[in-house]
C-alpha cells in the first residue's frame, strides 16, 4: 500500500547541537536503508523549512505506523499520513 507521508520537525530550541547531530545521523543512515528496501519510495525536501514529503510502500497501516515509529527524529516530528491508490488515468503500472 502506498501513503503519503508529510513530516515536520520540531527540535527543541534548547537541544544541544551534538545530540540533534548525532540523532540526524541515525535519521539519515535509516531513512537510507528503508529506501534501499523500497519502502521509502520518494523523499522531498518542503523548499524554505526542515518539512519532507514522502511516499511509503508498506505492507498495511501497522508496518507503516512501525516504520514511522522507528524513526529517531519521531518524538519531534508533526506527521500527517495519506493512504494513496492508483488513479485509472495514470499510465505508470508500477504507482500501485
Amino acid at each position: 500500500m502506498l501513503y503519503q507521508v508529510d513530516m515536520t520537525v520540531l527540535l527543541p530550541p534548547d537541544m544541544p547541537d551534538a545530540q540533534a547531530a548525532e540523532i540526524k545521523a541515525r535519521e539519515k543512515a535509516y531513512s537510507q536503508d528503508l529506501q534501499r528496501q523500497g519502502i521509502w519510495r520518494h523523499l522531498w525536501r518542503v523548499a524554505g523549512s526542515y518539512s519532507n514529503l514522502s511516499v511509503f510502500d508498506c505492507r498495511d497501516n501497522a508496518h507503516l505506523h512501525d516504520v514511522l515509529t522507528g524513526l529517531p527524529l519521531y518524538q519531534w516530528m508533526d506527521i500527517t499520513v495519506s493512504p494513496l491508490c492508483h488513479h485509472p488515468s495514470s499510465i505508470h503500472e508500477d504507482d500501485r
